[in-house]
């Protein structure tokens, strides 16, 4: 199966950051780099344009961002438009971040309760989450929704853990529709 595109370019940029001993300082860059992108939609929109030559986008690149981020990473954004991969850029820079989290052993975990947890419930549960994952610290999304009832349902990358209320009462309710009730 073909990697994405995201992927190749993203884990291309997170060796180089490795070589050069550098992670935190492209991170901090790709940040900024990514938030630049997403505020200025009129960019993104130049770069795609099909009646642009790739050369003026090279050099809109170069405008915009020479003497701001590292020659590195510059050169890193004149090859992904040289290759017509600039519609990727956001996802490439989120992998890359993604990567750099994984890498430093920080995982993100969206947490969902009924009520708003008081902060000695949130350190518990952190707490709890460290002992039970691989990751050295956390970077936790609290959310508040009522519907659920109780309990809490907690989402790290792909896995989630539903203890709510609600699930609960759903998963009885579907049992107890199975059940067949006996001749009278």
């Amino acid at each position: 199966m073909a990697k994405l595109v995201s992927t190749t370019y993203g884990d291309a940029l997170l060796e180089l950051a490795l070589e050069e001993d550098r992670l935190d300082g492209f991170s901090e860059e790709v940040t900024a780099v990514r938030q630049v992108f997403l505020e200025n939609e009129e960019l993104g929109r130049v770069l795609d344009h099909p009646k642009v030559t790739r050369e003026e986008k090279l050099d809109l690149i170069s405008n915009v961002f020479d003497k701001r981020i590292s020659d590195e990473l510059l050169g890193f954004l004149r090859i992904i438009v040289e290759k017509g991969r600039q519609d990727q850029l956001i996802a490439v820079f989120d992998h890359f971040l993604h990567e750099v989290k994984e890498h430093k052993g920080i995982g993100t975990a969206h947490v969902t309760s009924a009520v708003a947890l008081s902060g000695p419930q949130k350190t518990a549960l952190e707490a709890r989450l460290l002992q039970t994952t691989r990751y050295h610290s956390f970077e936790m999304d609290y959310q508040v929704d009522p519907a659920i009832l109780g309990g809490l349902v907690i989402r790290i990358e792909d896995r989630v853990v539903d203890s709510s209320l609600k699930t609960r009462i759903d998963n009885l309710s579907r049992q107890l529709a199975r059940i067949q009730l006996g001749d009278r």
